[in-house]
């Protein structure tokens, strides 16, 4: 019983998912009450009209509220993202007020990396969610469908997803080997072939179904954030999706690449053939394979009984999305990039992130979309207002630039005729003598500016880059060079890849130094990377939490660990102890400098119940967190940590916090895990 939906202001319905139950649950509720004879309508107009009261009263009451719950125990959770209201559903009670928040937040940030700036305009944004062609109104929104649940399945079964990190494979000999291959073999002969048509490759990293085998960035690059990190994850998930049960591997190939020895998950063997369980050997004791690479297009039919039934993605044709990029002069958010996914075998996938040729128009879109919205702040306050100290405009030197700006452009085509049609009347009204100047009658006239120059973002890095006729791209040739220089580096390894993805690092390594310890997981909230050991669930794969309902068990502790960590966090608690049955839970937050040196504790802010969720990927709460701690440390590089630890309820106290102490100096020392 859940479903989510995006509607305009006119309760027009922009996107909308639902599970089977909820659908089902609506269309019997609706057909009764029909006269006999009619047919339903469509589901869109069905959950138009169940939601208008909601939407209406949104938007015309002041103080509207955030959330409710309905006499049957319906969760509904509202959020107005400037002109489009999200509306999350529970009625199962699987999800809380909090998962619903983040479930929003999370479609809001993959809407940001699809379309852009384009977000910034409520009546542009309209049109890219709710486009007039139904083939491909409904092509999009499967699209979006398939991403929310491709990052809901992550949610429940993934680490990584569940604390919002990025988790390497901890492997030093063939990361270091990867990351030497994409710098000095793939990426040097990519950004020198005449075949990426001016495209340059940014970024470049293997990804062995969530997990970060290898990356590089280029010199001329930005930091990927964690957060966009973690959005093409998702991403590239959806597009090649892996079956959880079906890829699980068996006890033996655990036991096979598992070890005894402490440091086994630190230092394995050199090579995957020594591992001692060859294909040839299960043949004669008469096992199936554990790895049975089938075609792609089977694979892909395959998944699509797990997912929905999204057509096979077209390798060649590389999908835009909009990162955060860090210049000289500052952040650009949402700046275009060519994103090419490219599946090595099922479970192992190349991406590479390429710049535009185009992209500093981006650039100069979002300078000046800041200048009119700096504008627009000083008009509505007054020339007195706080946002003129903050910020003073040179309305003259915005006028020269954006003159040069338009220029550049051109009249060619029908949006840059408006924005210079837009412009002229502006400068009419604000600089000419005859005009009004700068007061509030200029502020409608900024919003049509914004919006222009919106317009103009979404015709160079959206509509041009659907059309057919595009050739800025790496070509079909190039790309399949790229897998094919790849694949031949990693066809050694590909099967230990795959197991070790699965088994990345195991509570063997640990129960010597800490007897008790049930599990971990600690974050490094500066770089976004973290470290657990794995959770195998199923009753194929055996671990030292058993198998099947008691790492189930397990599991679930841990995720319910998480949530309430957040919420006290949420209210200010940085360190929280708490014992539940047979188990007692430990969480620690702290900062500290370069050199390791534990800072002192502050005061951290209390959110809002109704505030941005705690975490990476929809709203990075940590940044924020280590910019309002480094106030107060200028000068100085400031990191912070995250510690989750679960131990046997029997172990005294202080045996729990000494461990965690211990272990927590333990994790990140260069010699154990060097690439973090």
């Amino acid at each position: 019983m859940k479903c989510l939906l995006i509607a305009s202001e006119s309760a027009e319905v922009l996107f909308h998912w639902s599970d089977l139950e909820y659908r089902q649950n609506v269309q019997e509720k609706y057909g009764v009450s029909q006269e006999e004879g009619e047919g339903l309508p469509a589901f869109e107009d069905i959950l138009s009209t169940l939601f208008a009261p909601i939407i209406i009263s949104c938007s015309t009451l002041e103080d509207s509220y955030t959330s409710f719950t309905t006499e049957n125990n319906h969760i509904y959770v509202l959020h107005q993202f400037d002109e489009c209201l999200y509306i999350a559903v529970n009625g199962d009670g699987e999800e809380k007020e909090d998962d619903l928040r983040r479930k929003m937040y999370v479609l809001k940030k993959m809407i940001e990396v699809m379309f852009g700036m384009v977000t910034l305009s409520g009546n542009l944004l309209r049109k890219e969610l709710r486009p007039q062609d139904t083939a491909q109104r409904a092509r999009l929104w499967k699209y979006l469908q398939g991403l929310l649940e491709t990052y809901s399945l992550l949610r429940e079964n993934d680490q990584s997803f569940l604390v919002e990190a990025v988790e390497r494979l901890i492997h030093p000999q063939l990361c270091e080997l990867c990351i030497e291959f994409l710098e000095r073999r793939l990426v040097q002969q990519l950004n020198s072939s005449v075949e990426r048509a001016g495209e340059e490759v940014l970024h470049a990293f293997v990804l062995v179904h969530t997990k970060l085998l290898a990356f590089y960035s280029s010199r001329n690059a930005s930091i990927l954030t964690p957060s966009d990190l973690l959005a093409l994850i998702v991403m590239a998930q959806n597009m090649y999706p892996n079956n959880i049960e079906l890829d699980d591997t068996s006890p033996e190939d655990v036991e096979s690449t598992s070890g005894s020895g402490p440091e086994s998950f630190y230092t394995p063997e050199p090579s995957p053939s020594s591992r001692g369980s060859s294909s040839s050997d299960k043949a004669g004791r008469g096992e199936t394979p554990v790895f049975e690479f089938v075609d792609p297009e089977i694979q892909m039919a395959e998944d699509s009984l797990h997912t929905l039934e999204i057509n096979p993605p077209d390798p060649a044709s590389p999908r835009r999305v909009f990162l955060e990029v860090s210049h000289k002069d500052g952040l650009y958010p949402m700046m275009p990039h060519s994103m090419y996914c490219l599946s090595l075998w099922p479970g192992i996938t190349l991406v590479l992130l390429t710049k535009i040729p185009t992209s500093a128009v981006a650039m100069s879109v979002y300078k000046y979309l800041e200048d009119f919205d700096k504008l627009e702040k000083r008009l509505h306050e007054g020339q007195g207002g706080p946002a003129s100290a903050r910020s003073p405009l040179n309305m003259q030197d915005i006028r020269s630039k954006m003159d040069k700006f338009i220029k550049a452009l051109g009249p060619s085509d029908l949006q840059s005729a408006q924005l210079q049609n837009v412009w002229a009347e502006f400068k009419s009204r604000a600089f000419a003598r005859a005009g009004s100047g700068f007061n509030k009658d200029l502020i409608p006239w900024c919003k049509n500016m914004k919006t222009q120059l919106c317009g103009i973002y979404r015709q160079c890095f959206l509509t041009d880059s659907l059309s057919a006729d595009v050739t800025q791209r790496l070509s079909a040739g190039l790309q399949e060079r790229a897998q094919a220089m790849v694949r031949e580096k990693l066809v050694d390894w590909k099967d230990f890849l795959l197991v070790k993805s699965k088994r990345n690092i195991t509570m063997v390594s640990y129960l010597e130094d800490f007897p008790g310890l049930v599990h971990f997981i600690c974050v490094d909230r500066s770089t976004g990377q973290m470290i657990a050991p794995s959770l195998s669930i199923t009753e194929r794969t055996t671990s030292e939490l058993g198998k099947g309902p008691v790492a189930n068990y397990i599991k679930n502790k841990v995720w319910a660990l998480v949530r309430t960590t957040r919420r006290y966090l949420q209210k200010g608690y940085s360190t929280v102890t708490l014992r539940d049955g047979d188990f007692y839970f430990c969480y620690f937050l702290w900062f500290e400098n370069e050199t390791g040196y534990k800072l002192q504790p502050v005061d951290i802010p209390v959110l809002a119940d109704d505030s941005p969720p705690i975490g990476m990927l929809a709203c990075d709460y940590y940044n924020r967190l280590l910019r309002y701690y480094s106030k107060n440390h200028k000068g100085e590089t400031v990191k912070c940590y995250e510690l989750l630890t679960v131990h046997l309820g029997v172990i005294p106290t202080e045996i729990i916090l000494q461990h965690c102490r211990q272990l927590a100096s333990k994790l990140w020392e260069p010699s154990r895990n060097p690439l973090l």
